[in-house]
C-alpha cells in the first residue's frame, strides 16, 4: 500500500538517494542538484516550498518537491520513484498529492521542466493537467520541455 506524506527531516537521506538514483539513470548530477539534495530544508522548505514523500510499508519510494518561485508561482521538481517501485502508479499518486499541496500553499500556477528523453514522464504530466508553456529554465533541472498548470 502506498501512503503519501509530507516530508520530515528524517527523510533527508531518502530524498537525496531517490533523486540521485533517478538523475543518474538519465543525466549527470550537477552542482545545483547536489546543493538542493544535500540541503532540502534550506533550498526548498525554508523558502516556502514543500516536499511530498510516497512510502510503501513505511519505506520511502518516491518524492516530489514544490519550489517557490515567487508569490503564488511554484515549480514542480525532483519527482523521483525508486527503481523497484516503477510501474505502481506512484508518479500519478505523488503528482496528484503535489498539486493538492500547491493549492494548499496558495499557488495559482505550477511550472515544471522536463526533458524529451523522459517521454513517460511527459505523458504523466499531460494526464495530470499540465500544458506546454513558454520556455524558461531554472538551475534545478536539465530541460528542453517546459510545462505549466494554472490552478
Amino acid at each position: 500500500m502506498i501512503e503519501i506524506i509530507d516530508y520530515q527531516p528524517h527523510h533527508a537521506s531518502s530524498f537525496k538517494k531517490l533523486n540521485e538514483e533517478w538523475i543518474n539513470q538519465y543525466f549527470e548530477m550537477e552542482e545545483s542538484d547536489r546543493k538542493m539534495l544535500s540541503d532540502p530544508q534550506g533550498y526548498i522548505l525554508d523558502k516556502g516550498g514543500a516536499i511530498i514523500i510516497a512510502t510503501s510499508n513505511g519505506k520511502p519510494v518516491g518524492t516530489c518537491a514544490l519550489i517557490k518561485m515567487k508569490d503564488s508561482t511554484y515549480e514542480l521538481a525532483k519527482m523521483a520513484v525508486s527503481p523497484e517501485a516503477q510501474g505502481q502508479k506512484i508518479g500519478w499518486k505523488i503528482g496528484v498529492a503535489t498539486i493538492e499541496k500547491a493549492k494548499e500553499l496558495g499557488a495559482d500556477t505550477i511550472y515544471l521542466e522536463t526533458n524529451s528523453v523522459l517521454k513517460p514522464a511527459i505523458n504523466l504530466y499531460y494526464k495530470l493537467g499540465f500544458k506546454d508553456a513558454e520556455g524558461y529554465c531554472t538551475p534545478y533541472a536539465r530541460c528542453n520541455v517546459q510545462m505549466e498548470m494554472k490552478l
